[in-house]
């Protein structure tokens, strides 16, 4: 079997495990664990909300909107920040862009020009 298609796998199930399921595995345990410590131990709460299924309702529909706030508030404030971080430290972009700055300049060598476009192809092909 081809040692890149097992990577590709292993990436795979490593972002579908942290982005979505070990999310909804975690909001489950927030949920218990709040409902646990906040509403059963507490008896102010404990009339008002002692069934989980209710404070697991009442805390979604509160918690969803709250995070796309948050998410909203990353987009527009981080995540130029993160991008430009990741492309900072990526060397095939680094390597492009010096490709592409040679072109333009007339330093760069046909062996580059072929290098990299050979290089583009096989990303375009995967």
């Amino acid at each position: 079997m081809n040692e890149y298609w097992i990577r590709r796998r292993w990436w795979e199930g490593r972002t579908g495990n942290s982005t979505y399921l070990m999310f909804i595995l975690t909001l489950l345990n927030f949920i218990l664990i709040t409902h646990r410590f906040l509403i059963e131990k507490n008896t102010l709460f404990e009339n008002f909300m002692s069934d989980l299924w209710f404070f697991g309702i009442i805390f979604i529909i509160t918690y969803i909107p709250i995070s796309i706030l948050i998410g909203f508030w990353h987009r527009k404030t981080q995540w130029k920040v993160e991008l430009t971080l990741k492309l900072l430290q990526n060397p095939m972009n680094a390597k492009m862009f010096r490709v592409m700055l040679d072109v333009q300049t007339g330093k760069a060598t046909k062996e580059e020009i072929e290098e990299m476009g050979n290089i583009l192809k096989n990303i375009e092909k995967k």
